[in-house]
């Protein structure tokens, strides 16, 4: 539904990649929060605390299951114009959601153990409910990004089980890759790592709001359902391998809307414009100063 199939199903080796990869950065932003939380408490002899912090990311995990299960299949059983009316609606607000994230990981990502450190003592100052909840809603914030992003993948393929494949062996990778991080026996360039995936998610965001347009067009709720920007049709092989990566990663269409066209490139050089810009360094006047460490944990 968010990512469109258009002229045929992509290939298995497209749908695995594509939902792969995701399932490799969200899950190893999840298993960062997860990983920072666990050695704080290790490390402050907390041990006792440690059943909470399992109970909140346990509980976040089955809201992130609830809440993909409801889109899937509650979208599914919707036919014809109210069917597109909900798949645009969904994708804009799928696209909202990921791209705020993808911008706050940019700027939270230097200072984010520490205000988890933070948070969570103050948590154990509270109560075991308290370590419970921090967890949660600290795991489930990257939940809700992961499950918009897998109704995408699952719903495109024409019913297909690979995309869903893919994701769940994304994150197996990524929960492989968070206990060797926690032992320290493998370290990741965490900039570099969120900075290329963060473009790709952009990107496939940006083919996630071409598709809610064109979907709110065909709705009645947009103009300009019949005015094309081009038609390359009888050029563009879509099944073609580089039609397939194009058409079930990036969500292209040889057939876009004018309307579509404008929407994509905006958002591209928009974000991209507000992403990849440089972060500004705090005066040292006004910088805090450092807190002094409780984790060997490499974030």
């Amino acid at each position: 539904m968010l990512i469109l199939a258009a002229g045929g199903t992509p290939g298995i080796a497209t749908q695995l990649f594509g939902s792969g990869l995701i399932g490799v950065r969200e899950g190893l932003e999840t298993g960062i929060v997860v990983m920072i939380l666990v050695a704080f408490l290790v490390k402050s002899d907390r041990r006792d605390a440690l059943k909470w912090v399992w109970l909140g990311v346990g509980t976040a995990v089955a809201m992130v299951v609830g809440l993909f299960v409801a889109i899937h299949f509650g979208t599914s059983t919707v036919t014809g114009t109210a069917a597109e009316l909900i798949s645009g609606l969904a994708s804009l607000v799928a696209v909202a959601i990921v791209t705020a994230m993808v911008l706050w990981m940019r700027t939270a990502a230097a200072s984010i153990s520490g205000h988890l450190r933070d948070g969570l003592a103050r948590a154990l100052a509270i109560g075991p409910l308290a370590v419970a909840a921090m967890a949660f809603f600290a795991v489930g914030r990257e939940g809700v990004e992961t499950a918009l992003l897998l109704v995408g993948y699952a719903e495109n393929a024409a019913g297909s089980i690979w995309p869903l494949v893919g994701l769940v062996l994304g994150i197996a990778i990524a929960a492989v890759l968070t206990v060797l991080l926690y032992f320290g026996a493998v370290r990741i360039d965490f900039a570099k790592f969120f900075r290329y995936t963060g473009v790709f998610l952009v990107v496939v965001a940006a083919g996630i709001l071409a598709y809610g347009v064109r979907a709110l067009q065909i709705a009645g709720w947009l103009p300009g359902g019949s005015t094309l920007a081009f038609d390359v049709s009888g050029g563009f092989d879509i099944s073609s391998w580089y039609g397939t990566v194009a058409q079930g990663i990036f969500n292209f269409r040889p057939d876009p809307t004018l309307l579509q066209a404008i929407a994509w490139v905006t958002y591209l050089v928009v974000v991209l414009a507000l992403f990849l810009r440089p972060l500004t360094p705090e005066p040292d006047a006004a910088r805090p100063a450092p807190p002094q460490p409780t984790s060997e944990v490499p974030v």
